[in-house]
Parts: C-alpha cells; sequence; structure tokens
C-alpha cells in the first residue's frame, strides 16, 4: 500500500487555500484519477495544476482538468433545483425551488407510481464513465426500488461488452495492460518488467485515458523500449510512434484477430505450457482459426497478409506483451467474437497475469461489491421483470440493466408494461453520445409522465423531458472516491476531497442517501457522506474515510500468476473462474445460449461485401468517436477555452475523395445514409483510407436556441441518427457505430 503523508488541505495567511484531490466527475472523465492542487481564494477555484506526488499522473493534466475553473464558476451553470409545468416541456420556462420542495414534489410521485403501476414503471438512465456509474444503480434499487436501470447505448455498446466477455472467458474483470499502477516507485519496482510491445485495438488512450488508464503511461513506456503495434482505420499520433500499423477496414477485426491466431499456432508460436495446463479447447480454436488464411483476411480486411504475419510473430516471439482493447470491440455487432479471440491471443502467447503483461483482478471488486448488493431491496419477483433480461440473457446475466434496445421498444409500444417515470442520472443521451437513433429516442421519451434530471448545465435531454432538474457539483465541490476500471482491477483508490461548493448542489451519493431514507431507509442506514465510505472502506481495507483523504492514494498490493495459487477463483483452488476452470478458448457459455462457442468472422450489417447495392449509393464507410483532448462526449461544449480549439463536429476524408466531391478543408459537409444525417465541418488528411470517413461525436451547440424544436442545435450534427436501433449481435452486444456506410456532400454554411 502507497501512503503519501502530505496534508490534503493546506490553509494560506491571507486565507486562500490548497486541496490535494484525485479527480473523477463531473465534469466527465472517466475514472483515471488524475491527481491535481485545487487553489482557492475568495471562494472561487482560481487555478488547478497538476500533483507531482501523484503516483501515477504525477503532475500532469489534461487541458479538461486545468480549464475547471471556467467550467465551475460559468454563467450558465445551474445551480439550484427548479420545476417547470409539464405543458412545458421543451420550454424554456423554469422556476427556482428549494432541495425540500423538490423532494416534495419527487417522493410522492415515485409512491404514486409505484403503488398505482408498480416499481418497473419507473426507469433510471444512467450514462457514460462519470462517477455517477457507481450510484446510478443503487439509485434505482435501493433508493427508488425499481429494477430497471438502463444504459441507452444499442447493444450496451460501451464497456459492458468487454467486461461480460471477460467474465465469461476468463471469469475476472476487464484486463487492463501491465503499467506498474499498483507500485508506489512504479517502474522502477523489482517485481515489474517493461511490456516488449503493446498493442492498441482501436483505442486512442492519450485522448480517452479510459476506464482507469492514464494514457501518458504509454509515452513513459515508449521511453523505456517499449513497441507498439497499432490496430485502427485511423492513423493516430500513437500510430506514427509504433512499429506496426494495420490500418483496417472497420468492422473487421475479428478476421484479423483471427488471422493472428492462425499464424501463431500453424507455426507453433503459441505458450505449449499455457496452453496444455490453463485453456480449454486449444484443438477446436485450431480447426477454426485454419478459416482464416492472412491471405483470405487480407481481402476482407485492407491489411496485407505479410504485415499480419510479421505482427502475430512479433507478438508470438517477443514477451511480455499486452493488448489494450477499446469501443472497437463494444460497437460492433461482432464484437463479442473479437473480444473472444483477443483474450485467446494473450492466453496463447502467455500473456496473462505475468509482469508487464495482462493485470486481472480477483473476483471479488475493490469498493464495487455493495453497488450490486443493493439489489437486494427486490424481490425476485420484481427483478425477473427487469425490461429484456429473459430475452438476452448473455446481457443480463453480467449486467444488472435493462437491454437499451428493449428499453426503446418498451417506450414505443407499451410492451410488457408502461414506463411512466424516467430518472436520467448524468445523460444527455438525445445528443451523439451513447444511444442509436438518438430521433426515435426522443419521440419516445415524449410518453413519460414525469422525469427528473441530474445535471450541471441544461442539456438538450433537461430542455425535452425535465420535469425537475436536480443541480450537481463538480468533482471540486463534492466528497467521494475514485476507482479505477470501476473496482473490478482496480489499480488504485483514490480521494476525492471538497475544495468548495457553488450554490445549492447535491452530489450523486448525497442524492442516493437523501432519496434513500425516505423511500427504503433500511438500505440507507449511513449518518453522512463520510460515514457511507467509511462504511464501505472499512470492511475491504481496514481504513475509514478519513485515513483514505489522508493517505490520498492506496494502491493495492498486486500478485502475479494467481491462476497458479487460487487468487482467481472465489473457491480458492487454482485457475480460472470460469465454468472450466480455465480459460475457454472454447466458451461453454457462449454455447448454452445459442450462439458459437467459438470465435468467427461477420460481416457488419452495412458494408462494401454485405450490402453492395446499398454501398453503390452510400459508398463510405463511415467511423464515428474517436476522442479529442477538449471534451468528454457531450459536455465543455460552453467552455470558451476548448471550443476555440475545437468549434466544430469535425468528419476526416481523404484529400482524393474530397477532389472527387468538390470538398475542400474547412467546408460544410453533409454526411448522410437511410438513417439520417449530419452536419460537419470537413478536415482533408491523407492518412485515411480514400474509403472511409470518420466523425466525431457528442456535438450540440449551447449557444443555439434552447427551446424546441432547436434544442440546442442538438440535430444539426447528431451523428448517431446514422446509426440503426437493434443491429446487435446474437447474445444482444455491441452496435455498428463504428462500420456503417453513408455518402458525402458539400452545403452552404447555413443549411
Amino acid at each position: 500500500m502507497s501512503k503519501i503523508t502530505k496534508e490534503w488541505k493546506h490553509v494560506n495567511e491571507d486565507g486562500s487555500y490548497t486541496v490535494r484531490t484525485c479527480g473523477w466527475s463531473p465534469p466527465g472523465d472517466h475514472p483515471v484519477g488524475c491527481g491535481m492542487k485545487l487553489h482557492v481564494k475568495g471562494g472561487k477555484l482560481v487555478k488547478v495544476e497538476g500533483d507531482p506526488d501523484h503516483p501515477i499522473s504525477q503532475g500532469r493534466l489534461c487541458i479538461r482538468c486545468l480549464t475547471l475553473p471556467e467550467f465551475v464558476h460559468h454563467p450558465q451553470r445551474i445551480t439550484t433545483p427548479m420545476k417547470r409545468a409539464p405543458e412545458n416541456r421543451g420550454k424554456d420556462i423554469w422556476q427556482k425551488i428549494s432541495w425540500d420542495e423538490a423532494w416534495d414534489i419527487i417522493v410522492p410521485k415515485i409512491k404514486e407510481f409505484k403503488k398505482k403501476y408498480g416499481a418497473e414503471s419507473i426507469v433510471v438512465f444512467g450514462g457514460t464513465g462519470r462517477q455517477a456509474c457507481l450510484y446510478y444503480y443503487p439509485l434505482g434499487f435501493a433508493s427508488i426500488g425499481t429494477p430497471n436501470v438502463c444504459y441507452p447505448w444499442s447493444g450496451w455498446s460501451c464497456y459492458g461488452p468487454r467486461c461480460s466477455i471477460t467474465d465469461y472467458i476468463l471469469g475476472a474483470g476487464y484486463p487492463e495492460i501491465d503499467f506498474a499502477g499498483t507500485y508506489p516507485d512504479r517502474y522502477d519496482n523489482p517485481n515489474y518488467v517493461v511490456p516488449k510491445w503493446i498493442m492498441q485495438w482501436g483505442k486512442n488512450p492519450l485522448m480517452s485515458n479510459p476506464d482507469g488508464f492514464f494514457g501518458h503511461s504509454l509515452i513513459d513506456l515508449l521511453k523505456r523500449g517499449t513497441e507498439l503495434i497499432q490496430i485502427d482505420p485511423r492513423m493516430t499520433w500513437l500510430g506514427t510512434r509504433s512499429k506496426y500499423v494495420c490500418q483496417l477496414r472497420p468492422g473487421t477485426d475479428t478476421a484479423l484477430a483471427l488471422a493472428f491466431i492462425n499464424v501463431i499456432i500453424n507455426e507453433e508460436l503459441y505458450d505449449k505450457d499455457f496452453v496444455e495446463n490453463w485453456c480449454y479447447g486449444f484443438d477446436e480454436l485450431k480447426e477454426r482459426a485454419q478459416e482464416y488464411s492472412p491471405e483470405k483476411v487480407a481481402d476482407i480486411t485492407w491489411v496485407p497478409a505479410q504485415k499480419i504475419r510479421e505482427v502475430a510473430r512479433f507478438m508470438a516471439t517477443e514477451k511480455p506483451g499486452a493488448i489494450q482493447w477499446g469501443l472497437a470491440v463494444d460497437e460492433n455487432p461482432n464484437g463479442v467474437q473479437l473480444g473472444h479471440a483477443i483474450l485467446s491471443l494473450c492466453a496463447i502467447t502467455g500473456n496473462l497475469d505475468v509482469p508487464g503483461g495482462i493485470t486481472m483482478g480477483p473476483p471479488a471488486a475493490l469498493l464495487g461489491k455493495w453497488r450490486m448488493e443493493t439489489r437486494r431491496n427486490l424481490s425476485p419477483e420484481l427483478w425477473d421483470k427487469r425490461i429484456g433480461a429473459k430475452e438476452w440473457p448473455a446481457l443480463s446475466t453480467a449486467m444488472a440493466t435493462t437491454h437499451p434496445d428493449e428499453t426503446l421498444d418498451t417506450l414505443e409500444t407499451g410492451k410488457p408494461y408502461k414506463l411512466r417515470m424516467g430518472w436520467f442520472n448524468s445523460s444527455n443521451f438525445i445528443t451523439p453520445t451513447c444511444s442509436a437513433q438518438p430521433d426515435r429516442w426522443y419521440r419516445a421519451l415524449k410518453s413519460l409522465e414525469f422525469n427528473v434530471v441530474q445535471d450541471l448545465f441544461m442539456t438538450p435531454t433537461a430542455m425535452a423531458f425535465a420535469d425537475v432538474f436536480l443541480p450537481l457539483p463538480t468533482f471540486a465541490e463534492a466528497d467521494g472516491v475514485v476507482v479505477t476500471h470501476f473496482g473490478r482491477n482496480a489499480v488504485f483508490l483514490g480521494a476525492i476531497n471538497e475544495a468548495l461548493r457553488v450554490g445549492d448542489t447535491k452530489s450523486d451519493i448525497e442524492v442516493c442517501i437523501e432519496l434513500g431514507k425516505k423511500l427504503h431507509p433500511d438500505m440507507w442506514q449511513f449518518d453522512s457522506v463520510d460515514d457511507f465510505f467509511t462504511k464501505q472502506l472499512k470492511p475491504e481495507l481496514g481504513i475509514d474515510f478519513n485515513d483514505l483523504r489522508e493517505q490520498f492514494i492506496y494502491q493495492p498490493k498486486y500478485e502475479y500468476r494467481k491462476f497458479e495459487t487460487g487468487k482467481l477463483r472465489s473457491d480458492g483452488e487454482p485457475g480460472f473462474n470460469t465454468v472450466t476452470g480455465m480459460v475457454e478458448l472454447t466458451s461453454t457459455l457462449f454455447e448454452a445460449w445459442g450462439e458459437d462457442a467459438l470465435p468467427y468472422f461477420q460481416e457488419p450489417p452495412y458494408s462494401p461485401v454485405s450490402t453492395p447495392e446499398l454501398f453503390k449509393e452510400y459508398p463510405f464507410v463511415l467511423t464515428t468517436g474517436a476522442r479529442k483532448f477538449t471534451s468528454f462526449h457531450s459536455e465543455h461544449r460552453q467552455i470558451s477555452t476548448l471550443r476555440e480549439i475545437d468549434p466544430y463536429n469535425e468528419m476526416e476524408i481523404h484529400p482524393d475523395a474530397a477532389a472527387k466531391l468538390g470538398i475542400i478543408d474547412g467546408d460544410w459537409v453533409m454526411m448522410e445514409n437511410m438513417f439520417g444525417k449530419c452536419k460537419a465541418k470537413a478536415k482533408l488528411t491523407p492518412i485515411i483510407h480514400p474509403q472511409v470517413v470518420h466523425s466525431t461525436h457528442g456535438w450540440w451547440y449551447p449557444e443555439k436556441p434552447g427551446e424546441e424544436p432547436s434544442l440546442f442545435g442538438v440535430w444539426e450534427s447528431n451523428i448517431n441518427t446514422l446509426i440503426p436501433h437493434k443491429h446487435i449481435g446474437k447474445l444482444g452486444f455491441g452496435c455498428p457505430a463504428k462500420q456503417m456506410i453513408c455518402k458525402v456532400y458539400r452545403i452552404e454554411e447555413g443549411v
């Protein structure tokens, strides 16, 4: 365990003070927990600087953290509860109220819906990556008492597929590359080995810092000799520094992974000892891999056969190495098979749970178990009413939520029952953030009779649907914790320390406790936020919340090769926490659910191959969603410093393709397909394939009229209107957000 003894709050002689904290959200960011010092003077946050004593970020911060004072004190920020009449939805007609008045509206409504229609008539919508990810489950299960908690991205296409696949194949949380994060002395620790190679599969961590991985650790490792391998349709900054780049056709990733497996197995480059002792179904995987020769896969993916062989040989012969996979897996109807193939590559090369390879968490989550345990508030009969659970058991077994596509269908049809109340918890999902065909969601959500929105600004979602708006504090304004990978493979646990409080806001956990005490007090026997965290920390770590404040960072001791010592299984036996006790190269669970037990490649639902006639009309492969330094999904659009850097939605296109369409750099263009259209500024780049275009996501324009029908221009640059609903994999996961088709044409600026 690391212990940092410096004071967490230092007061100066003039009354100004500095608070040391770990960042999470809001404003949105993944649980990376970068260390920072917040300087407060005269009741205002005046400066943010990186904390050099933080063992992971070591003083480095992105521009979103550096501009936090602009966010905290923004004149458009909402810092008091508000209400409006149902007939005024979509109109900017609000009345400020107190929290007591808000509860006096909300609590009777919840009780009324539960009494008349059952608790299942209420749905809680959660967002992506924010601190609320820890709290919207218990908000639904234990504060409100509904089984219906929904992350609305079609096919649960963000982190959920990765976690579920890993659970079924390895019996563990999402495996992270070993970047020495659990060691106070980091790369100098004698137990650590620098990876020979790291493969970034559909991931750009410098911008995204995803789920607890500090992206600039890759820069540290590059300096120490690690080679990078990049699998991506786009050429990224990391790609330009990589030993190998496989710039593939979007959506063909699984074929490429199977070709790597083909080479490694056929040339007998695999780790024979690990395969023999710890893998189930190797012979079947070997047989399946014969269908994916490098020559065949080169035609499918656009990656040359010789490069496929070179990369596969390099992966298999240089040890240790690690694969870090991103949304290219999740946002893919073939993504379950892709994740299965990637985990198989990690296994057969002997890189699981070894120094410098892939880290794996134990069965119990660090400070995460209580979230799911709050389901005990729900009867088995009520839990069985969760939308989509019976139709999609592979998703509902691992994810304690509704199925998002089934939830939209239920809103549209009223079957199997009518949803009547919505609670939008840190989720602005009618922007192009986490909903396919958001125009359909927008129309369907109109049927809800009462809605509560928690956020910091008036968003398109809040303007369209909220009856009561509950204001959230930023992470600078509330106490909390940050735990990487949401506890399932935690690198560290950090303290979020309140530095100031602007207005009359309440954090996610404060709302959970206050509402819970009014509706289900037996589930919320906590005296305060400090008491809540202490009661979570003490049994697991032996420390209370004040101890964590003082220590600042808790780094759990990491053990390698846990599969040999029984530390990966709940029963203490050697092996993996799966049905067979081994890495399931052939999945027993997939087969039980009616799916192929082995990975296979399936063409995207819309592509040059699967829909050639449509491709004549829509001749570009569209991939979406690459991250930028200046925003977290749809957040930060109000921040002038960040908008100066990225003022508009951006679409990347090859110069040759643009010339044929009469498009020059900076032109306004329209991307359009059979589902919708999206406006963007053209960015010409020679390092994208001439048949591929890419669009950023999360765009709306706070400077535009907020009232309907504009909703801050949410429909102008909404790339998710081109992504279809329910084009998902056989097990319910994945949507085609990164492998659609479209046409592109120039438009006039005012269109």
